[in-house]
């Protein structure tokens, strides 16, 4: 039995407690689960996203989307350099939204173009020692304090990985259907993504 020690209910104290609910009151006729589901990994991933981006402002100067991007070169491993378009289906942006990004990071000795010695007239983009450096040291924050680390607090080391399995079983099930996984050949068509919406 629940003590008032233990404080409310996991879930009954969020926002997304009463969408579901209303959801719930509203269309008793549908069986909601994957709808209120989808619902909640949007909802945490804007908040986790927006905490990140607040993070990486006040900490590096640049957005968490160009973090993102500095992210994907880091992981690439030495000598930290990628092709553009690799990084934008990595990304989930258009090849525009890329070179926007690219210029700003440029500017400010963080990335570098590259020619590429595969293609005549292509680039790859590569991390400078400052962005290895600045990524290097978000890593570092990011593991000490994730934006997530308030809300799994309470987990056990079990369930924290029994809820990565999971959404990582959705992800790659999504994923592997995914426009982004087309093939690099030139005569692909570029992939685009529907603009984000609102929360239902």
């Amino acid at each position: 039995m629940q003590t008032e020690a233990d404080g409310p209910e996991p879930g009954k104290s969020s926002h997304f407690y009463e969408i579901a609910e209303a959801w719930r009151r509203e269309r008793p006729d549908l069986n909601l689960d994957d709808f209120l589901l989808a619902i909640c990994v949007l909802r945490l991933g804007r908040i986790v996203g927006d905490m990140s981006d607040r993070m990486c402002s006040a900490r590096f100067g640049i957005s968490d989307a160009d973090m993102g991007l500095l992210f994907a070169l880091r992981r690439a491993g030495k000598p930290y350099m990628r092709k553009p378009r690799d990084l934008y289906l990595a990304l989930l942006v258009t090849s525009g939204a890329i070179a926007k990004q690219v210029d700003r990071l440029s500017k400010m000795n963080l990335v570098q173009r590259r020619s590429d010695p595969d293609h005549s007239g292509g680039i790859l983009l590569q991390l400078t020692q400052k962005g290895l450096q600045m990524t290097n040291d978000a890593a570092d924050i990011l593991a000490r304090k994730s934006p997530i680390a308030r809300g799994v607090r309470s987990l056990s080391a079990r369930e924290r990985e029994s809820g990565r399995r999971f959404v990582e079983s959705i992800l790659t099930a999504i994923e592997s259907k995914s426009p982004s996984r087309a093939t690099s050949s030139p005569r692909s068509k570029r992939v685009t993504y529907p603009k984000r919406r609102r929360n239902p």
